[in-house]
């Protein structure tokens, strides 16, 4: 089980001295979760620090002490924190690991990071199983027009990023495709 970082203020965590979540909380609530579900799991969260300017500050630092706090120190979790970006996060997890054929893995991250993550792992030859969390719709509602300003330029502003991303990464050839689409277990065909 994978958990992508994103979640922790690093430089905010070091100034406060206690772990600072943001916005993408559910990853660390899903990771949790999971692993009480799945209690012979191997655990893996990888993050270091997305800044150019704050490589002192990792995320799975403060991330080992959330999880300490919230007992989950007794688990074995493997940190991995000196990735700065999701292809590094693949890359510097699986040399950690050494992932074998046919082991399943379940990759939890952000709803509108998902398809970009999972297109990096498979570019990687690891294939995962997408546990995606922090939804920023309802998908009940995609059409209908709401009048939350301010909070719609934020989801714009979230999405404009990643599709910049998916392009960016599938230009530099990081991923192998745009989007996973149905083909969501690197070239598998799912069931979902």
């Amino acid at each position: 089980m994978i958990v992508l970082g994103g979640a922790v203020n690093p430089a905010l965590s070091d100034t406060w001295g206690q772990t600072e979540i943001g916005d993408a909380a559910e990853r660390l609530t899903a990771f949790m979760y999971l692993a009480n579900l799945y209690p012979d799991a191997q655990l893996v969260f990888t993050g270091g620090s997305g800044s150019i300017t704050e490589q002192a500050y990792k995320e799975a630092d403060y991330t080992r002490f959330l999880f300490e706090q919230l007992d989950m120190g007794e688990r074995a979790i493997i940190y991995e924190s000196e990735s700065r970006n999701t292809a590094e996060n693949a890359l510097y997890s699986k040399t950690l690991l050494n992932p074998q054929a046919g082991e399943e893995w379940i990759l939890i991250t952000s709803a509108f990071h998902m398809p970009r993550a999972v297109g990096v792992f498979c570019k990687a030859g690891w294939p995962v199983t997408p546990y995606p969390v922090d939804h920023y719709s309802d998908k009940d509602e995609l059409l209908r027009v709401n009048y939350r300003f301010s909070g719609n330029l934020r989801t714009l502003e979230t999405a404009i990023r990643e599709w910049v991303g998916l392009l960016a990464y599938r230009i530099t050839g990081r991923t192998d495709r745009l989007l996973p689409g149905d083909q969501n277990a690197c070239g598998i065909e799912s069931d979902a």
